[in-house]
């Protein structure tokens, strides 16, 4: 971390009232967290409820990662020339709104537009969080708030599952699951007027008046639209000529977008993602890890909670309290990462990322050898605390140890790039589980299918998402090896991040 404060300045509050400040945000950003993975144990009540077919499922979650990433790096601009109180205040405001919204949908189309909605506004808010850590504190100070912004993403992602079982137990099967987004209101509520009352104003940046990067934003989108749609959709629809014209189509628009920003910098204008980035090697390799660490992360708990409920009908509180395992593992490691990337540098994520594919090849194994009718949340035990703990030793360091293998002066650029790419990676990962879950769910034929015929079902299915799932992990341990032995210490601002409160920001 930088030990100076950052070229905007600081505001100058009394040490108590920043971090009263700082706690009024971190909510806000631990609500778009939990929303991540909360859904997960509502999606079997989900498609019994509203009847929803198996790409809205994958939508759900999918439409959210991807509009939160793509806002991610636009807001913290917008924040820049507006002040971020005000920006994170109206996110903020329309999460709420767009949450209960998603509570009070009756179709698939209702749920997913909601849903993305609620992601877009998510990014819209969650950069001021990293803006306000810069703005409050400095020195130390500044390092430990980013440990404790980092630490409370994972743990907030950890236990979405657990709390999304338990709303559904408390409120019932067939309408809770409204209730795990109608649980954002009053929460919502008290964030919103504690910002308006607490959150000091934020200064404005001239620097920032270069605005955003529109068509590239558009560019962008269009891409990754155009490649989730064939993977959410082509297996429900049996792989129609239009989605390999759509995948061509989503490579075409990368391309392009990758030429049109070189022409907004050779203008001397800001790029939405500066192409310099990617003339260090080891931090596209880096760019790559977050995508697919987060693909496999993500994913863990959507192919668990269908086996869970629609396979073997558990609860919703059972299929969260599966979960726990990983949140307690994830807590643990979480609470000593920070301490042991400073003394043992890069060997924590090696040893971090290699016990969640460790972890996670130990749940396919699990699937794999125990007859699907006579599973139990014990059989998990072992390999989800094993991930889980492994995952919180990754979450809150990667990003320092990716952002430095760039330049100190390209440090805020480098952060918005990566925590973009973790949402893309978790919207494609679910995009790609959900297609190999749903694609080898099947039932014998020619007769009403027994409980363990669908138990087998659900377990066939489920062995090889969660195969996929440990493939990603293991492609990110190897990744892991690229990064540097040492995270940097980013000292200056330069071009790259003029008007970025950023420094490597932390996140899940």
């Amino acid at each position: 971390m930088s030990d100076s404060a950052p070229a905007m300045g600081t505001i100058q509050v009394p040490p108590r009232r920043a971090w009263i400040a700082f706690a009024v945000v971190l909510l806000g950003a631990a609500m778009s967290l939990i929303d991540a993975t909360i859904v997960n144990v509502a999606l079997p009540s989900i498609r019994t409820s509203i009847d929803a077919s198996e790409a809205t499922l994958s939508w759900i979650i999918s439409g959210y990662a991807l509009a939160f990433g793509l806002a991610l790096i636009p807001a913290g601009r917008v924040g820049d020339r507006l002040g971020h109180k005000w920006v994170f205040f109206t996110g903020l405001a329309l999460f709420v709104a767009a949450s209960v919204a998603c509570g009070l949908s009756q179709s698939d189309g209702q749920l997913i537009v909601s849903r993305v909605v609620q992601g877009l506004a998510g990014g819209i808010y969650l950069p001021a969080v990293s803006a306000y850590i810069q703005l409050l504190f400095s020195g130390r100070v500044r390092g430990r708030a980013f440990a404790v912004f980092g630490a409370v993403l994972g743990v907030s992602s950890a236990i979405g599952p657990v709390l999304g079982g338990l709303l559904i137990q408390a409120f019932g099967n067939t309408d809770g699951w409204r209730f795990v987004f109608y649980v954002n209101l009053p929460i919502g509520i008290v964030a919103l007027i504690a910002a308006a009352v607490l959150v000091p104003n934020s200064p404005k940046q001239a620097s920032a008046a270069n605005g955003v990067d529109l068509v590239g934003l558009v560019l962008l989108s269009g891409a990754l639209t155009a490649i989730l749609v064939p993977l959410i959709e082509g297996q429900d629809q049996g792989w129609p000529g239009w989605t390999y014209a759509s995948l061509a189509g989503g490579v075409v628009l990368l391309v392009l977008f990758g030429f049109w920003e070189r022409g907004v910098v050779a203008r001397g204008r800001t790029a939405l993602v500066p192409p310099h980035l990617f003339t260090h090697p080891a931090f596209t390799a880096g760019t790559f890890l977050a995508l697919v660490y987060f693909a496999a992360f993500v994913s863990i708990f959507f192919s668990i909670s269908l086996l869970w409920q629609a396979g073997l009908d558990h609860t919703a509180l059972e299929s969260g309290l599966v979960s726990i395992p990983f949140a307690i593992g994830s807590i643990v490691g979480a609470s000593q990462s920070t301490r042991l990337a400073v003394r043992f540098g890069r060997t924590v994520l090696i040893f971090g990322s290699g016990l969640v594919a460790l972890g996670l090849l130990g749940v396919w194994l699990v699937l794999l050898l125990v007859p699907s009718p006579d599973l139990t949340n014990w059989d998990l035990l072992g390999p989800l605390l094993v991930a889980g703990f492994g995952s919180g030793l990754f979450i809150a360091p990667n990003v320092q140890f990716i952002v430095a293998t760039v330049d100190p002066s390209e440090a805020g650029a480098a952060s918005g790039v990566i925590s973009t790419m973790q949402r893309i990676g978790s919207a494609i990962g679910i995009a790609v589980i959900g297609s190999v879950f749903f694609g080898n769910l099947s039932f014998p034929s020619g007769r009403r299918p027994s409980a363990d015929d669908v138990a087998n079902a659900f377990g066939t299915a489920a062995t090889a998402a969660l195969l996929t799932s440990a493939a990603f992990a293991v492609v990110a341990f190897l990744l892991v090896f690229t990064l540097p032995r040492t995270a940097g210490r980013p000292r200056g601002r330069g071009p790259a991040q003029q008007g970025r409160p950023q420094e490597a920001v932390p996140s899940a």
